[in-house]
């Protein structure tokens, strides 16, 4: 069976344009599998782990403490707590709790006195040294993701910052801590004709790249030539997979791939995504050597097409995330009024 290629960046410090090796492995992959293994990207173990330990504490509370830092709380920000069944993919309740972060930005920060969406502070638990671990784990994988764009950029046959000076110069962070409960103990046959039980459901992401650190648990599956494959955890390794704009940027020739999450562990399950994607002003359109492939683009896993929406990157995501936190959709509405 097909597995997803694992790319060592060790020694590539996003500018050395003599990594072809790298550079086709990356190429390979994303036309392949639209997901790729990153090891050597300099993420300190000890700020995983902390990340990880603060995670568990958090989680570990109940639900009354949680929902101190509930969601609703930080309005158009769209950041804090949510339970689990509160998130929705394809309208079906998700069987996973989480905390949604963003770029920590100042009340006078132009974009926030603005009342843009997705903008704002985070709400962070009364935990000593939370705050400060997400965001020294944020700031560090979003270096990460400056990294692997100039790795992309050289990919498509791009100046080797191309993807920084047009779509990425103040790029939309958004990061998350998940956790998935242990899911009901059902046989293999069970599983498959089951269709509950998923921590997500089939989905894909939105922007540019996402950088997955996901514990030992593993359930993470990739749709690969309408075949399920599992995307097992590596140690010290991260999952990335390119979203719906890069997708849209290259035509089809990059794909943003289905995938979903089911918990069969047996215990809890915790992932660490991080969004990097484009400024939330930006339009996104094709890259100047693209043209639109000749496969069919128009119907994916949630019959919608990429090509079809015109706008910003901010008008497309708004129009997803208000499907995903349906009773949130009105803090947006309610403030832009």
């Amino acid at each position: 069976m097909a597995k997803v290629p694992l790319l060592d960046l060790c020694g590539f410090d996003g500018s050395d344009i003599e990594k072809k090796d790298l550079v086709q492995q990356l190429r390979l992959a994303c036309q392949e599998f639209g997901f790729f293994y990153v090891r050597g990207h300099g993420i300190e173990p000890a700020l995983q782990a902390r990340l990880e330990e603060h995670s568990a504490h958090f989680f570990a509370a109940d639900e009354a403490t949680k929902m101190q830092i509930r969601m609703e709380l930080g309005g158009k920000a769209w950041r804090g707590y949510f339970p689990v069944g509160a998130e929705l993919t394809s309208g079906r309740p998700d069987l996973k709790e989480g905390i949604y972060f963003g770029q920590e930005l100042v009340p006078d920060h132009p974009q926030v006195k603005a009342g843009t969406p997705l903008h704002g502070s985070n709400l962070f638990p009364y935990i000593p040294g939370f705050r400060e671990t997400v965001l020294e784990y944020m700031a560090a994988v979003t270096n990460l993701g400056h990294t692997l764009m100039r790795l992309l950029s050289l990919s498509l046959d791009l100046d080797v910052q191309y993807f920084s000076r047009h779509f990425t110069s103040d790029p939309l962070i958004l990061f998350r801590i998940f956790h998935y409960p242990p899911g009901p103990t059902l046989s293999a046959a069970e599983l498959e004709q089951s269709a509950g039980y998923w921590g997500v459901g089939e989905h894909t992401d939105y922007g540019l790249l996402t950088i997955l650190k996901q514990d030992g648990c593993g359930g993470l599956q990739i749709k690969s030539r309408d075949l399920w494959i599992e995307a097992p955890p590596i140690d010290n390794a991260f999952v990335c997979n390119i979203g719906d704009m890069l997708e849209r940027m290259t035509g089809g020739l990059y794909r943003s791939t289905p995938h979903r999450v089911r918990n069969v562990s047996g215990r809890g399950r915790y992932s660490y995504p991080l969004f990097f994607d484009p400024g939330f002003d930006v339009d996104v359109g094709l890259l100047p050597n693209m043209s639109v492939s000749s496969v069919d683009n128009t119907e994916r896993w949630d019959l919608r097409s990429v090509y079809d929406f015109k706008g910003t990157y901010g008008d497309y995501i708004l129009s997803k995330v208000a499907r995903v936190f349906p009773e949130l959709k009105r803090t947006i509405s309610d403030e832009s009024e």
